[in-house]
């Protein structure tokens, strides 16, 4: 099985193509993931590249971290896994309005 990383402080104009071909010089890459804001659909300016093995993703991490694209100085370490029983929303009242009458704005 292959090692996730995640690749933080994208440029928003990197997609998939894009990171997958940044990291396919330091090995195998199994499966890239840049994070689209589901609302405007653009980028979030973070994703995740699945690397073939664990030597190529520390490779990967090694050259890739800190490495600057189109201005930005990326951020590349192993992923975390996601908490056991998160379904990956944070605050599904967020952005709808929350609570009866309650706005920040």
């Amino acid at each position: 099985m292959g090692k996730k990383l995640y690749v933080g402080n994208l440029p928003y104009s990197v997609g998939n193509n894009d990171l997958q071909r940044l990291f396919e010089a330091h090995g195998s890459v199994v499966s890239v993931q840049v994070i689209m804001d589901r609302d405007t659909g653009r980028s979030k300016g973070f994703g995740f590249v699945e690397m073939g093995n664990d030597t190529e993703a520390q490779v990967a991490i090694a050259d890739m971290n800190g490495k600057e694209v189109e201005g930005r100085s990326l951020t590349v370490n192993e992923a975390r896994p996601k908490p056991e029983g998160s379904n990956g929303s944070r605050g599904s009242r967020g952005s709808r309005g929350g609570y009866g009458g309650r706005s920040r704005y």
